[in-house]
């Protein structure tokens, strides 16, 4: 967790706690001294959220390395043994008033109306916070979840999904947002908490990308619920208290719906506009009538138990007018009979004109109307009345089916006009996954009280007893509610939604003492209220989010007015809220804000969970009374709701949060918040690694973990970035790749130059977009230091089995032979150590992300080294910058193969191997060597000697004489050794008898050379050492022979020869190589790490 401090200068506080700062045995001079007594910073801690930021990815402690108050953190003599570490490490009992007072104080949110700027920044005392677990977390949780719901459609669920399925939608919801209050307290209560809430909280513990995913998710969920309570409060003004401020008005009961949904649109938009220029204008007026607003909804409860009581004694009369057994609206007639005796006349009612064609007794009717009688029941017959029985079970429906009651009727033939009449209907298709989605919203609402963490006394002791108290009563009023509607109230009025059968008053009114307008009134203030409070938390959300840097392109919502206000944030979540309020249906929106706040519970149970069972030593809960299983059971009941409810929206929800997830991981800012999900991945690469290290992996699990050795120049810069571009196009962003890099010296002198080069590195790396790690090492020389990170580098079963290197161009032109050693050197640790070789000629001139033209990559197979060679091609041609090469393979033969046979088979052997490419057999017949190569190899040696007399001392040049005599005299025992090597640690592809012939026949012109070829020989061609004549040959003829075959090959694959196993032929070795690939542009020489790395089987 990243703490923000402000540094607050106090002159003259605390200059007596300098005591004898000038005092001669003090650990301060006298200057220091008297520049702390002018001047002494105070840490401040500041929880306004991330004003300053969070940019830094490791944790920022404000006790160590504070160095801006050390003058008061030594003083005197008993502590000697630890003065120097005083800069660093303060002394305990000068820390403990600190650390006791330690809290996430907020400054909050000043109003505009009350910003003082002149004194703004020298601001030093901030009031403490003084809200206990009643005022600061009971109530609001209690405000926030009890709302437009309850009012608008409780009753309404209840008739249509009857008494024993509402009581199953009541207790899921319910014990979902139980266990994620449960696992809310944990993370609460698990150190300080700063204002944000729930996505402070998520993402601190499940990390940056999950954090802004479900912050966002919860904004979203918040500015939708902000639509939902609008909608509620115009649903109340325009169907309960003035049904006449219609704009839009239906002339045929069909067109009464879309009539309704136009009015809410238009006049939503217009309470919308309204509200946002309150929040805008003056926030405070908004926390002031929050108290107003909890009271409205306290009363209205309240009156609902009134009025359930006063059924026992004296039910209310609200007659309910059924037509056979279907329920009629009651608008448009006042007596609930067909006829009436005036005078002793019989004259119709207006519900005769409404059924049939005129008010004379002979008119013609409607057939139902005419088969069935008029009867009027009790609307609210009372709790003891017995109607609990009939409301048990539930009555769902398509929409437009009649709203009946289960009494006998006598059927008549359908009629296309009854849709016309004025019966009560179901407006919309009701089923029970969709009362569940409808239903959630109303328990929603527990993170009022984490909201409020700064300003609470003692969070970790609040938030648990406060939020858990308030679900808890919330459950009992819910469920309390689903028994006592269905056990008061006619079942044929609970599914009537809109109360149009008792004179269009609101069903839950009918049941509330002392009169239905005090539910009227009260749920439309709580709904205002309501909408208000989202107005004003979801855009401090959304700023938060931004502030945090993890979004890139929400950035410009974290800017406001002066004093703070989202300005920004409040138009787009305007204009968020405009898009739920066009739908115009509250039970249309009322799913959509459920995906969002179960995805955003969904996590929070997520964290808890994770926590718990990684078991991380920060994990220490106050709140003691959570359990994995109790979390994980939260989970996966959040997301069985999200499905039961909706499975499209639910998919939807999932597809926004894992777009953001995935938009954070890559263009997000880079974030280290000790989160829950780094823990989850180190134990899982640790569990991956001890696998691993079981056994060694199958041929056909065999891919280059490569160790690339870069070299720096002076500036610490990579000297060869392509180096890093062929590694990205070599492993396509597969397996382990490990850059390192050497730095001479030691680290105590060295630390900063090694974190420096490691940033250079890193740098270049992600230019070049290579995926992999860094690793840079100081060593008292170069030679030992890859020789390290050959040695060690990688973990476990994680480790490299490839070298990827540059070749030494300047070797030449370099006067110390180090530098072309150190390369030897490490060509002959990556053989003694197994691993495979890669070096690269000409790197520089390598592709860096250009797409190369059609042409081929030549492959010059002399030794069989496993099948490296055949592989690395066909890696490369996976990434686009190759894609468009074919491969050639090219392989030599000798004197007595059948050339033929040989290319039939290699044909055959890619075949199996199942790789495309053509194939050439080259001839290279036994011919006499030219005085070219002699002279190639006078100068080679020539060169040698006039550097050894440069470089050796006295003493190294009578050592180096005998190794040359030495050398002399077993020239042709080296020669018969080197020619003795076993086939498999030469790789051979020959059979022994083969191998016997070439040997002998190798042999026998070697004896003979120096009769055949003595009349043509220089006088100073004689003292030359054969054994590098015939290797200088040897490179000079296949050096021909590539080039003719592959001087316009974008790239020219070679077999490496070995290093020479004594140290007097390094030079010779080096000479050889530049030789073998003179005249070809890039080259990449290849040696084998000693297993087969392709095969032909499955």
């Amino acid at each position: 967790m990243s703490e923000r401090f402000l540094v607050v200068p106090v002159a003259q506080a605390d200059e007596s706690a300098f005591g004898d700062a000038t005092d001669g045995d003090s650990v301060f001079d006298a200057g220091a001294g008297e520049e702390r007594r002018g001047s002494v910073p105070i840490l401040q801690y500041s929880r306004e959220p991330n004003k300053y930021g969070d940019g830094n990815p490791r944790e920022s402690s404000p006790f160590i390395n504070n160095t801006d108050d050390k003058g008061t953190l030594y003083d005197g003599k008993n502590m000697a043994l630890f003065e120097e570490e005083m800069d660093s490490n303060p002394m305990v009992s000068s820390l403990l008033s600190k650390l006791a007072n330690y809290t996430n104080l907020t400054q909050g949110v000043r109003e505009h109306e009350e910003a003082d700027e002149d004194e703004g920044a020298k601001k030093q005392t901030v009031k403490s916070p003084q809200m206990g677990t009643f005022i600061g977390v009971y109530l609001p949780c209690l405000q926030n979840i009890l709302g437009v719901i309850l009012f608008l459609r409780m009753t309404w669920i209840v008739g249509t999904a009857g008494i024993l399925e509402s009581f199953i939608i009541v207790f899921m919801c319910c014990s979902c947002t139980m266990l994620t209050a449960i696992s809310m307290s944990a993370i609460a209560t698990n150190g300080v908490v700063p204002a944000g809430g729930s996505y402070y909280m998520i993402s601190r513990s499940l990390g940056p990308e999950f954090g802004g995913a479900v912050g966002l998710c919860f904004y979203l969920g918040t500015t939708f619920a902000g639509a939902m309570y609008i909608l509620g409060t115009i649903e109340i003004l325009l169907t309960y208290i003035v049904p006449s401020a219609a704009i839009f008005k239906a002339e045929e009961k069909a067109q009464e719906a879309d009539a309704l949904l136009n009015n809410m649109r238009v006049y939503g938009t217009c309470c919308l506009t309204l509200m946002s220029l309150v929040v805008f204008v003056g926030v405070k007026y908004v926390n002031k009538l929050a108290l107003v607003f909890l009271a409205c909804v306290v009363l209205s409860i309240l009156a609902i138990y009134a009025g359930v009581i006063k059924t026992i004694f004296e039910p209310p009369v609200f007659p309910v007018c059924l037509l056979g057994n279907r329920t009629l609206q009651n608008h448009g007639f006042d007596k609930c009979m067909k006829t009436e005796i005036i005078d002793n006349v019989t004259v119709t009612t207006k519900l005769w004109s409404l059924f049939c064609q005129g008010p004379e007794l002979n008119a013609s009717c409607n057939e139902y109307f005419t088969l069935n009688n008029v009867t009027e029941i009790q609307g609210i017959p009372g709790l003891t009345s017995g109607v609990i029985s009939e409301n048990m079970w539930g009555s769902y429906g398509p929409a437009g089916m009649l709203v009946e009651k289960a009494v006998p009727s006598v059927p008549a033939s359908a009629s296309p006009q009854d849709q016309y009449m004025p019966y009560v209907v179901n407006d919309i298709t009701a089923f029970f996954t969709l009362l569940v989605g409808i239903y959630f919203p109303s328990v929603t609402g527990i993170m009022a009280g984490s909201n409020r963490s700064g300003d609470l006394r003692d969070a970790q002791r609040s938030i648990p007893i406060g939020t858990i108290l308030a679900i808890a009563t919330t459950t009992v009023i819910y469920l309390s509610c689903v028994v006592l509607f269905g056990a008061c109230i006619e079942g044929v009025l609970l599914r009537d939604k809109f109360g149009d059968s008792v004179k269009g008053n609101l069903v839950i009114g009918t049941l509330s003492w002392p009169s239905p307008w005090v539910i009227v009134i009260g749920s439309f203030f709580s709904c205002c209220g309501a909408g208000l409070q989202s107005l004003t938390g979801a855009p401090r959300l959304l700023q938060a989010i931004a502030r945090d840097g993890i979004v890139p392109f929400l950035e410009v919502f974290g800017h406001g007015k002066a004093n703070g206000e989202p300005t920004w944030a409040l138009l787009l979540t305007a204009l968020i809220c405009e898009s739920g309020i066009l739908i115009a249906s509250l039970d249309a929106v009322a799913p959509i804000l459920s995906m969002f706040f179960l995805m955003c519970y969904l996590f929070v149970n997520l964290a808890c969970a994770l926590q718990t069972l990684l078991r991380t030593p920060n994990w220490r809960p106050r709140f003691k009374f959570y359990h994995w299983a109790l979390s994980f059971l939260g989970m996966s009941l959040c997301l069985a709701l999200m499905f039961i409810s909706s499975w499209y929206y639910a998919l939807v929800a999932m597809l926004i949060a894992g777009c953001i997830y995935k938009y954070i991981e890559y263009r997000g800012a880079e974030k280290e918040w000790g989160d829950g999900i780094r823990g989850l991945s180190l134990n899982a690469a640790r569990y991956a690694l001890i696998r691993l290290e079981e056994a060694p992996p199958h041929t056909k699990n065999w891919r280059p973990q490569l160790l690339v050795l870069l070299n720096l120049d002076s500036e610490l810069s990579v000297k060869h970035p392509r180096l890093l571009s062929f590694t990205t196009q070599l492993k396509a962003g597969k397996g382990l790749t490990i850059v390192g890099s050497v730095l001479e010296g030691t680290y105590l002198t060295r630390d900063t130059d090694a974190k420096r080069a490691e940033q250079n590195i890193k740098s270049a790396m992600a230019a070049e977009k290579t995926k992999g790690f860094c690793h840079v090492v100081v060593s008292s020389n170069l030679r030992d230091g890859f020789s390290h990170l050959i040695q060690s580098a990688g973990l476990g079963g994680m480790k490299h089995n490839s070298v990827l290197m540059a070749w030494p161009a300047k070797w030449k032109q370099s006067n110390d032979p180090q530098s072309w050693r150190n390369f030897i050197e490490t060509v002959q640790e990556t053989t003694a150590a197994h691993q495979a070789l890669l070096v690269a000629k000409n790197v520089d001139s390598f592709p860096h992300q250009e797409r190369l033209g059609e042409g081929t990559i030549d492959v010059w197979w002399i030794v069989h080294d496993g099948g490296m060679l055949m592989l690395l091609p066909f890696l490369l041609q996976q990434h686009k910058v190759w894609r468009k090469c074919k491969m050639r393979i090219f392989t030599v033969a000798q004197l007595d193969d059948n050339s033929i046979q040989m290319k039939k088979d290699l044909q055959m052997f890619l075949y199996h191997l199942r790789l495309n490419a053509e194939v050439e057999v080259v001839e290279m017949h036994d011919s006499d060597i030219s005085a070219f190569t002699y002279e190639k190899t006078l100068v080679m040696e020539q060169r040698s000697q006039m550097l050894k007399q440069m470089q050796l001392s006295r003493t190294e040049r009578e050592r180096e004489a005998q190794l040359i005599h030495d050398r002399n005299t077993a020239s042709h025992a080296a020669l018969n050794d080197k020619a003795d090597v076993s086939p498999e640690r030469v790789h051979m592809t020959w059979t022994k008898d083969k191998f016997c012939t070439e040997r002998n026949r190798n042999r026998e012109p070697y004896s003979n050379m120096a009769v055949r070829d003595l009349f043509n020989m220089k006088p100073e061609w004689e003292s030359l050492n054969q054994s590098n004549v015939r290797c200088m040959h040897t490179a000079v003829k296949l050096n021909e022979v590539v080039v003719n075959k592959s001087q316009g090959a974008h790239l020219v694959l070679l077999n490496m020869p070995g290093p020479p196993k004594n140290r007097g032929g390094d030079e010779n070795y080096m000479e050889f190589l530049e030789v073998l690939m003179e005249g070809l542009n890039r080259v990449l020489l290849v040696r084998g790490g000693g297993r087969e790395v392709i095969t032909i089987y499955s």
